[in-house]
């Protein structure tokens, strides 16, 4: 029997299967002198379902500490999810930047 024809009947099993977690990332937000911290504060409740509190504490970490994590997700979802941000900053005005980085 020739190589070619062993493949056909490999079975493969649970355990032969490496299943690695998708990588994550994080977006955050960059601080600004021009952009509200409503605005801010609105983009996470909208963008990223944040409870008002949530929002707020995100909000304080970015003005005082010049960036701040809104979450965590799949590479196309953080893509998704910082592109809509900044969309709706440039639509009101503001200069809000976003980035993605992995975790």
């Amino acid at each position: 029997m020739s190589n070619e024809e062993d493949r056909g009947n490999d079975i493969l099993l649970d355990e032969d299967i490496e299943v690695k977690e998708p990588c994550r990332f994080k977006v955050i937000l960059h601080n600004d002198d021009y952009t509200t911290m409503e605005f801010v504060v609105k983009v996470l409740q909208l963008v990223f379902s944040k409870t008002t509190d949530e929002a707020n504490e995100i909000t304080l970490k970015v003005h005082k500490e010049g960036v701040g994590v809104c979450g965590v997700y799949c590479y196309e979802i953080a893509e998704t999810k910082a592109k809509k941000v900044e969309k709706m900053a440039t639509d009101e005005g503001h200069p809000l930047k976003t980035s993605v980085e992995k975790e």
